[in-house]
């Protein structure tokens, strides 16, 4: 069994101008308060990853979507256009969602770290930390999705701590803290590896079974 555990806490920036954060107003409803942190985000400064940016990824989707689709970070074309899954990964996603006849305006699409990582690597875990503290859990918080889709191995670990495999609880539905997760594979390694573009395919089929059984959201 696995021992799902948080990653290990590190120090994060608290300081409000280096967060670029801007307060919830009572007033607002959710929507403003998602176009708020949005706002926040593109002007985040609390870790390196903002030094090499173009452009901040907050995400995009409607606040009260029923779905969360959680990826690892931005990559070139999401750098250019301040857009989440723009490029080639992007356009594989939207084939699996598009063949499980799943509508994008049932989906918030995001990822665990807004700025692109120099050269495409993986996140740090003082970077990850710190964009899921200030940002991904206000994100959730505010949407409270039905399900969480988590592609790749940071995503899966992120959320369900650091033992966390996918290749171990892919095509899988979690619950963990109140939430539920779907974990599946990066669409980006199905664009390098025919068996995962595969097993991919195979695990949105039972992600739009699942989705088929439950009714939307009103």
């Amino acid at each position: 069994m696995l021992n799902l555990r948080l990653i290990e806490p590190v120090t994060v920036v608290e300081d409000s101008q280096l967060a670029g954060e801007i307060p919830y107003m009572a007033t607002e409803d959710s929507s403003e308060q998602l176009e708020n942190l949005a706002s926040g985000i593109r002007r985040c400064v609390a870790c390196r990853l903002h030094e090499s940016r173009r452009l901040a990824v907050p995400g995009e989707g409607p606040a009260k979507a029923e779905i969360v689709v959680l990826g690892e970070g931005p990559g070139g074309k999401e750098d250019a256009t301040g857009r989440p899954f723009v490029g080639p990964a992007g356009r594989f996603l939207d084939n699996l969602l598009q063949n499980q006849g799943i509508a994008r305006d049932r989906l918030f699409i995001t990822n665990c770290v807004k700025c692109r990582p120099p050269e495409n690597r993986t996140p740090r875990r003082d970077e990850l930390k710190t964009c899921t503290s200030l940002w991904l859990e206000r994100q959730l918080e505010l949407i409270s999705p039905r399900i969480i889709v988590l592609l790749g191995q940071v995503a899966a670990r992120q959320m369900l701590g650091e033992t966390a495999t996918v290749s171990k609880l892919h095509g899988t539905m979690l619950e963990r803290d109140g939430r539920s997760y779907f974990v599946t594979y990066h669409p980006a390694a199905a664009l390098r590896f025919d068996w995962i573009a595969a097993t991919l395919r195979e695990d949105f089929e039972a992600l739009g079974k699942l989705l088929a059984h439950a009714p939307h959201s009103p």
